[in-house]
């Protein structure tokens, strides 16, 4: 057989094959939407949580920095089945002028302190939810301690379940996200002029590409680096009159249903 042949004969095979179906996601959903609230913010416990208990939608909170007098307002958001992630203790990020003070910044950390630190707040948030795991979204999108990536660490030493960061490519929304990284989830954030038009074309394009979009929020109608409190509604309650198509849920529980949907192919 010639190599024109071979070549015929392995694209007519590839293209009689159809593609890895995606994951198959709950009560036939063409696509899950994960919102995700970064900081433990007071407009989130003021704007966003209200709207979502009233909407029938769980959503995932990573928390940092907790006022003593905000522990009560998180432990109530877990017990009605929110989920409560890791964002460190002090929010550590890297320096953006490294000629100045890095003593609070994750220049000045190393690996192990920024583990030992991850650790710290896993007991904390156990106090407030009770649950044994949490998953974690990395401060600023960055995993560097001392200039290091310390990922793979985290990784090895099982202290959480994913990691979120704060990038999403096209192709995410495509993907079978039982086959993705835990370790390197993917989510978009949204500028503070966001319209609820434009935050509602991210939960089309994962609706039309069949995977996952997940929404990183900071404030939402107060604090910083908000979405206005009408853009958030708008997006609830479009996600409220496609519920049939769209599933929104926890980071967690979209990827525990996804690991689990994997392993039964």
């Amino acid at each position: 057989m010639t190599m024109k042949k071979i070549l015929a004969l392995a694209l007519s095979l590839a293209c009689a094959v159809p593609a890895e179906a995606g994951t198959k996601w709950p009560n036939g959903a063409k696509a899950a939407v994960v919102l995700t609230y970064d900081d433990a913010l007071d407009s989130q416990l003021d704007h966003a949580v209200p709207v979502l208990d009233a909407a029938g939608f769980k959503a995932t909170f990573y928390l940092t920095g907790l006022k003593p007098e905000a522990v009560p307002r998180w432990r109530a958001v877990a017990a009605k089945g929110h989920e409560l992630g890791n964002h460190t203790v002090l929010h550590a990020c890297p320096a953006s002028d490294p000629s100045g003070d890095l003593s609070r910044t994750s220049n000045a950390y190393t690996t192990e302190r920024m583990l030992t630190e991850i650790e710290q707040q896993n007991v904390f948030l156990t106090s407030l939810d009770g649950k044994p795991t949490h998953g974690f979204a990395s401060p600023c999108g960055q995993t560097l301690a001392g200039g290091r990536d310390y990922i793979e660490a985290l990784r090895a030493a099982k202290l959480v379940t994913y990691v979120r960061g704060v990038y999403t490519s096209p192709d995410d929304l495509r993907a079978d996200v039982g086959r993705m990284d835990p370790m390197h989830m993917p989510s978009r954030g949204f500028p503070e002029e966001v319209t609820g038009a434009q935050l509602i074309e991210f939960a089309k394009e994962a609706g039309a590409g069949g995977g996952m979009a997940v929404y990183l929020f900071h404030g939402v109608g107060g604090d910083y680096l908000q979405v206005s409190d009408a853009a958030h509604r708008e997006l609830i309650a479009w996600l409220v009159a496609h519920r049939s198509e769209i599933w929104v849920t926890t980071l967690h529980d979209a990827l525990d249903w996804a690991r689990r949907s994997k392993s039964e192919k």
